[in-house]
């Protein structure tokens, strides 16, 4: 099953190191039931592009909680795609986020399909969409603009050769 795992740049250069992602349980976003149901119109791209920028989305809140813990992050949206059997995957997580799904053990480097990250120029509306999270989660409208903003922003696809890279 491909899975999406949200991400931060500074999480990824210990993924490398560690050579997984983890420790368990993750939380991911793939193609559920329940978003097959909410969204019966969609084929398999386009659901699989909805479990992505659902991940991306949680991005952002990682990305904010590295900052509010001193870690220096560039404001960049990160996920990791990765195939997993089905076994570990367990669906209906979140109502609110029917792609949300739990990883019961951790993703191996072997197991991580691809990255996908913000292209530098994206750095200015991720970084307002950061700032915007705490209004945009009370219900102020213009702050969920501002989150939204950072979705019109396509992420880059990256080789896993090409994580060193990323993580310099």
């Amino acid at each position: 099953m491909r899975v999406y795992l949200p991400c931060t740049l500074p999480a990824l250069a210990r993924v490398a190191a560690a050579k997984e992602l983890g420790p368990a349980p993750l939380t991911g976003y793939a193609v559920t039931p329940a978003l097959v149901e909410w969204y019966a119109s969609g084929d398999t791209e386009e659901l699989e592009y909805v479990a992505l920028t659902d991940a991306a989305r949680s991005s952002l809140r990682m990305l904010a909680a590295d900052r509010a813990d001193g870690v220096e992050a560039a404001a960049r949206r990160v996920v990791v795609a990765a195939e997993v059997p089905d076994g570990i995957v367990e669906a209906g997580i979140g109502i609110e986020e029917r792609s949300r799904v739990r990883l019961t053990r951790a993703v191996t480097m072997e197991e991580i399909a691809a990255v996908h990250v913000d292209d530098p120029s994206a750095a200015g509306d991720v970084e307002a969409a950061v700032a915007a999270l705490p209004a945009a989660d009370a219900g102020d409208d213009d702050a969920r603009f501002t989150v939204d903003g950072a979705e019109a922003h396509e992420l880059m696809w990256y080789a896993t050769q090409e994580i060193p890279d990323l993580v310099e």
